[in-house]
Order: C-alpha cells, then structure tokens, then sequence
C-alpha cells in the first residue's frame, strides 16, 4: 500500500516562493504518474501539474512559468516547486498517484 506524505506549506507573501515535498513509500513509485492538486475554500479539487515516470510534464494554464513539478526516484519524493505565488494560489495542496492521496499541506499567501 503506498502512501504519501506531503510537506513544505505554510505562509508566504505574495511574489515569494515555496517547495512542497511528497515522500512516497512503497517500492512502485518510480512507475507511477504523480500529480499535485489543489483544493481552495469553497472550490473543487484542481490539477495544478503532474509529471510521468518518464518525467514529461504538465501544468494548469494558471501556474505555467510559476511552479515546476519534479521527482527524485531514488528518494520516492516529488516535488513542487512555487514562485511568483500569487493570493489566489491559497489553497491546500495534495500530491497524488491518482488511486492514494496525501493528506496535505496548506499554502497561504497574503497580498
């Protein structure tokens, strides 16, 4: 059974930067499509970028040229890494292999 744990939230202003981490057990993960998503108050659910075991890419319009998805097979972890954050990238944010999900981690950004 593989689960996930995520990291690396917290409060930023607006323009600053953060790093979400992943860490994954299980020994399939090298395999595995990840993604992260991001729910905010009152919203659904949202892909923010997902990246194959052979590392392609993909980003949602709103985070293109912001945020960059990577993975570190020999640590089971992915990553997201966030700058030029804006206010409406507040939400609670899970990394996913779209059948496990972690339990999430808050990103706060004040204008």
């Amino acid at each position: 059974q593989v689960q996930l744990v995520e990291s690396g939230g917290g409060l930023v202003q607006a323009g600053g930067s953060l790093r979400l981490s992943c860490a994954a057990s299980g020994s399939i993960f090298s395999i595995n499509a990840m993604g992260w998503y991001r729910q905010a108050p009152g919203k659904q659910r949202e892909l923010v970028a997902s990246i194959t075991s052979g590392t392609y890419t993909n980003y949602a319009d709103s985070v293109k040229g912001r945020f960059t998805i990577s993975r570190d097979n020999a640590k089971n972890t992915v990553y997201l890494q966030m700058n030029s954050l804006k206010p409406e990238d507040t939400a609670v944010y899970y990394c996913s292999n779209s059948l496990v999900w972690g339990q999430g981690t808050q990103v706060t950004v004040s204008s």
